[in-house]
C-alpha cells in the first residue's frame, strides 16, 4: 500500500486543480484540432492528434487516480497515472519533431524518445511502487533529451515556440521539488498546479507552432 494521508482540504484543493485541468484540456484540444486541421498536412495533424491524446490521457487519468478513495483500485490506477506521464512527454515531442529539417536527426530523436517512454511505461505498469526515484529521473532525462538536438530544433521552431517549450520544461522540473516534498501541506495540489502550468505552456507551444506562426 502507498502512503496517502491527505486531509479533506488538501483533496478539495487538488480536485479543483484537476477539474480545471480536465475542462481546460478538453476545450484546448478541440480548439487546437479545429484550428490546425486547415493549416497542416496529414502527418503533422496526426502528430497533433497524438499529442492531444497524451494530454487528455494524463489529465483524466490523474484526476481519477488522485480523487479515487483509498482502495485496491486506487493502486491499479496509480500504475496508469504514472505511465501516462511518459505518454505525454513523447506525445508532446512528436509535433515538434515533424518540423525538423534534418530527417535523420528527427527519426533518431523520435525513436529514442518513444523507446525511452515505452520502457518507462512498462516499468510503471509491471513494477508498481518500485524504482520511483529512478522513474522521476527518467521523466526528466526524456523530457530534456531534445536539448541534445538543439541545433536541429533551433532551426525548425520559432523563438516564441522555443520560449514556451523552455518555460514548460522549467515548470515541470521546478514542480518536482513539491512532488517529493511530502511533508508540505497541499504538496499534491501544488505539484499538480505546476504540472498544469507546464502543460499550458507546452500547449501554447504546439498551438504557436502549428497555427499561429503560419498566419
Amino acid at each position: 500500500m502507498i502512503k496517502w494521508d491527505y486531509d479533506r482540504q488538501e483533496i478539495l484543493a487538488d480536485g479543483i486543480v484537476h477539474g480545471l485541468g480536465v475542462i481546460g484540456g478538453l476545450v484546448g484540444v478541440i480548439t487546437l484540432l479545429v484550428l490546425a486541421a486547415p493549416t497542416v498536412g496529414a502527418w503533422e495533424l496526426t502528430s497533433v492528434a497524438i499529442y492531444a491524446c497524451g494530454l487528455l490521457a494524463v489529465l483524466v487519468i490523474s484526476a481519477v487516480y488522485n480523487l479515487w478513495p483509498v482502495s485496491p483500485v486506487k493502486w491499479v490506477l496509480r500504475r496508469f497515472d504514472h505511465s501516462a506521464i511518459y505518454l505525454l512527454i513523447a506525445g508532446t515531442y512528436t509535433p515538434f519533431i515533424t518540423q525538423m529539417r534534418n530527417e535523420v536527426a528527427a527519426v533518431v530523436l523520435l525513436v529514442g524518445i518513444w523507446a525511452g517512454s515505452i520502457a518507462g511505461m512498462t516499468l510503471k505498469l509491471c513494477l508498481p511502487g518500485r524504482f520511483d526515484r529512478l522513474a522521476i529521473l527518467l521523466y526528466l532525462l526524456i523530457g530534456w533529451s531534445g536539448v541534445m538536438a538543439y541545433e536541429a530544433v533551433l532551426g525548425a521552431l520559432s523563438g516564441s515556440t522555443l520560449w514556451l517549450l523552455a518555460a514548460g520544461g522549467v515548470l515541470y522540473t521546478a514542480g518536482v521539488v513539491f512532488h517529493v516534498w511530502e511533508s508540505l501541506r497541499f504538496q499534491n495540489a501544488i505539484w499538480h498546479a505546476f504540472v498544469l502550468g507546464a502543460a499550458a505552456c507546452h500547449y501554447g507551444a504546439v498551438l504557436d507552432c502549428m497555427v499561429l506562426t503560419r498566419g
